[in-house]
């Protein structure tokens, strides 16, 4: 695959009109992106689950799992609930864009298709959710445990890490989200109000539960620690005699996240990091970031094949 290809966006178009589907898939692979077709909504999920699109084109009226359940069930997926929806409707079907914006859509282009007009909210969408999501994706890929409630201690997203974490002892994110049990509902009221204590806020028998940060102030984001499990930045805290933040940073830039992208995901400012990073560089008796780098890489190393 060119270098080239790697760097197209790539859309999950959905359609069981096969000649409109052939029509659209056409259209946007000319408009320079990778497309994705299925033709019935199930499909849909399941080439969703080996390819994880930048958009997904939905016709809103299909047999069998229509284009509002398929949505639906995207958006309850903490893997895809960042992914944007535009739905397909016919010009007359403004029930239609209701529903397919309270499944969780984000916009709706109305048949027969305007190729240039669905090509620029295309692009629209998808720029607005990397730069909405571009941090939570960073701490995907990183295996973080991190949970984000708002003020009523409302699930609204959290990393597949934590997903299962959470299911082990409460159930799935789905249902957490939809009819949490008490003791779960309680554990976040308790975390929520005790946040500004520092340290853990709220613990079970398999996990403690840790305030970050507020974000927008809509998202509170806590993290997840199995418990009797030594983190890496615990590890870091120890084997350098650092603060918890430092080993933060210290760990992210071993992972070659930059000062901003470090910031975005402590919710921190680049002062700050590099203000860190100084302290860091004492304790660990270097004066580089590479030299910092390579330290934490060798140690953490070292610690995997114990």
């Amino acid at each position: 695959m060119s270098a080239d290809l790697r760097q197209r966006d790539t859309a999950l178009v959905v359609d069981d009109n096969r000649d409109e589907l052939g029509f659209l898939v056409d259209a946007l692979e000319r408009a320079d992106l990778t497309v994705l077709a299925a033709t019935t909504g199930e499909a849909a999920l399941s080439l969703l689950g080996r390819v994880p699109p930048n958009v997904v084109v939905l016709d809103a009226v299909m047999a069998g799992l229509d284009g509002f359940e398929t949505c639906r069930r995207i958006k309850q997926n903490p893997r895809f609930a960042h992914v944007p929806v535009i739905f397909l409707t016919g010009l007359k079907d403004i029930s239609h864009v209701l529903m397919g914006l309270a499944a969780g859509g984000v916009d709706y282009v109305v048949k027969p298709v305007n190729i240039d007009e669905l090509v620029a909210r295309i692009r629209i969408h998808v720029s607005n959710a990397k730069a909405a999501f571009g941090a939570r994706v960073a701490l995907d890929a990183a295996g973080r445990h991190l949970l984000a409630v708002d003020r009523h201690g409302r699930v609204l997203w959290c990393t597949p890490q934590a997903a299962d974490l959470l299911a082990a002892q409460f159930g799935s994110f789905e249902s957490l989200r939809a009819a949490p049990p008490e003791s779960f509902s309680a554990l976040l009221r308790s975390a929520i109000e005790r946040r500004d204590h520092g340290g853990s806020v709220g613990e079970t028998d398999r996990m403690s539960i840790s305030f970050l940060c507020e974000i927008g102030g809509a998202e509170l984001l806590f993290r997840l620690t199995e418990r009797h499990v030594v983190t890496d930045e615990a590890f870091l805290v120890r084997k350098f005699a650092l603060t918890l933040r430092e080993a933060e940073v210290l760990s992210w830039i071993a992972r070659g996240k930059s000062n901003s992208d470090i910031a975005e995901i402590l919710c921190i400012s680049p002062r700050t990091v590099h203000k860190h990073l100084e302290r860091i560089f004492v304790k660990l008796g270097v004066d580089s970031r590479s030299s910092a780098t390579s330290v934490a890489l060798q140690v953490l190393q070292m610690r995997a094949s114990d």
